[in-house]
């Protein structure tokens, strides 16, 4: 039997505790995760993408099964390219719900075979999004309560500058 492999894809700016929460209670069910930082030529960064290698990874460090890398191309190509059986994504609310089906579908044409699984979000996770933590820090204030690491920590100890 193959191992269970999923790819947990997203645009991570920045990955959160609803974002960590998933990853974890999902370790349970797979070999091995890859959470997938993605490219969007739609979107601007706000914190750099090794920035957020790093933060995921020191968020990982106690979980062997779970490993994160950058990609850019369509996620269901990644996917194949990793082995992978699945995709792994979180719900928060029905939006969610009707964005990922369509999504669900498309990468399912693309890798057939590709299954996407989808867990919904902890209650009292599920008002968090990456936007709205940006827009929390770009304001100023103190984001640390949002995330599964202390971003000035990691920030200091790449030499890394506050954005503001």
């Amino acid at each position: 039997m193959s191992p269970r492999i999923a790819v947990f894809p997203g645009f991570f700016d920045p990955f959160t505790k609803g974002h960590e929460d998933i990853v974890r209670r999902a370790s349970h069910f797979f070999d091995h995760i890859v959470i997938g930082i993605g490219h969007n030529s739609k979107k601007q960064r706000f914190f750099p993408v090794e920035l957020m290698l790093d933060c995921i990874r020191e968020t990982f460090a106690d979980t062997p099964n779970v490993s994160v890398e950058a990609f850019q191309g369509l996620t269901a190509v990644f996917a194949r390219k990793k082995g992978a059986q699945f995709l792994l994504r979180g719900l928060r609310n029905t939006t969610d719900f009707e964005y990922e089906n369509s999504i669900a579908q498309v990468n399912r044409k693309i890798s057939p075979g590709l299954e996407t699984v989808l867990l919904i979000t902890s209650p009292h996770l599920a008002y968090i999004s990456s936007s709205l933590v940006r827009d929390i820090y770009r304001y100023g204030q103190n984001i640390d309560e949002y995330l599964p690491y202390s971003l000035e920590a990691v920030m200091a100890k790449y030499g890394h500058k506050p954005i503001r």
